[in-house]
């Protein structure tokens, strides 16, 4: 049975990513420690999605384990060895970031380091898909032009009809400390599959929200206001 290691498994996103490859008879590996709760208080704490992966997942296994512990991320990537890798696990708020800059970098760019090196090191073969975002684009979105349609505005530029393309510059443009970390993750990802020639991936979502989401005020707002109402 093939392996996949899920970081930041109680998550939104990646608690979806469990679901899909367990239903296609993957054995799931969930690495996370509900760092959710302390970035943003009991409103984010995420323990009640890792129990219902627990509970519903015949070959899901739980790491207790932060990704800025490098030495233990080194030792389960050795032991486990896993065929492919789903990189979810970050501090993924802008105003949090700028209160707690060091845990943001430490976890977002660090972290993602010690991942890369760690299947460098151990499975180098293996798919290493980074849960990237939009943010890393910084402001430069908002030099495109609009249009104003009936119930929506869109890129007034046929350039951008499909969305914004990965060429898209992300230099000379207010980040955020948050961008700004994701920005090193994300260099970092696509460097390690040139470099190493290992198969890496950075997919920029934006704006995701779900109802395994647990969503604060700084962070899945849509989320937040929903279950406020």
């Amino acid at each position: 049975m093939k392996k996949l290691l899920v970081t930041g498994s109680s998550g939104l996103i990646r608690s979806e990513v469990c679901v899909y490859f367990a239903n296609q008879g993957w054995a799931i590996h969930g690495l996370d420690n509900n760092q959710r709760s302390i970035f943003f208080g009991p409103q984010g704490d995420t323990r009640w999605n890792q129990q219902r992966l627990q509970q519903t997942l015949a070959n899901f296994t739980h790491h207790e384990l932060d990704i800025r512990d490098r030495q233990g991320i080194l030792k389960l990537l050795e032991n486990l060895k896993p065929d492919a890798i789903v990189h979810t696990a970050a501090q993924p708020s802008h105003d949090r970031a700028a209160a707690i800059p060091f845990d943001d970098f430490d976890t977002n760019a660090v972290g993602t380091l010690n991942l890369l090196e760690a299947t460098r090191q151990f499975c180098p073969e293996s798919p290493f898909v980074h849960l990237s975002t939009n943010k890393v684009y910084g402001d430069r979105p908002n030099t495109i032009p609009l249009k104003e349609l009936d119930i929506r505005w869109n890129y007034d530029d046929p350039a951008y009809a499909n969305g914004i393309p990965e060429t898209f510059s992300i230099d000379q443009s207010k980040h955020s400390l948050f961008g700004a970390s994701k920005v090193a993750a994300d260099i970092m990802v696509q460097e390690y599959g040139r470099y190493f020639n290992m198969p890496t991936c950075c997919l920029r979502g934006g704006c995701l929200t779900g109802p395994n989401h647990s969503g604060v005020e700084l962070h899945g707002f849509l989320s937040y206001l929903v279950n406020a109402t």
